[in-house]
């Protein structure tokens, strides 16, 4: 149902936007605001509503009222919206080291730490 109401909405489109490219221009617009235009350009006599009109705001209301279902549509899919919403898991507890407590001897099974690189006897 959204796939076939999206394939409607962008064949809507494309009738709109060639009923609006075909119609005549009413000249004057915001360019008349300027000054020069007379009052019947200002306020813009009734025009006989023509077929291309008609065709603009029926083409112009289908696609206000199947974009305002398909926004309700997805608002209401059964996916969630972001990475927050998903179910994500849980990460893994940390275990932190122990440290040594102070005061704690070391094992008395261990020798003591030798020196890596001991230090030559000193010359004399």
């Amino acid at each position: 149902m959204y796939t076939f109401l999206l394939f409607v909405l962008a064949l809507d489109a494309l009738i709109l936007i060639t009923a609006v490219l075909l119609q005549a221009g009413q000249g004057g617009g915001l360019a008349s605001l300027g000054g020069g235009a007379g009052t019947e350009q200002f306020m813009g006599g009734r025009q006989a509503t023509t077929l291309l009109t008609k065709i603009t705001w029926w083409c112009a209301g289908l696609f206000l009222f199947i974009s305002l279902v398909l926004a309700v549509m997805s608002a209401h899919s059964a996916a969630p919206r972001s990475v927050l919403e998903g179910g994500a898991p849980a990460p893994a507890p940390v275990q932190p080291t122990p440290l040594p407590l102070p005061g704690a001897q070391a094992p008395q099974n261990t020798p003591p730490p030798q020196p890596s690189n001991p230090s030559p006897p000193p010359h004399r």
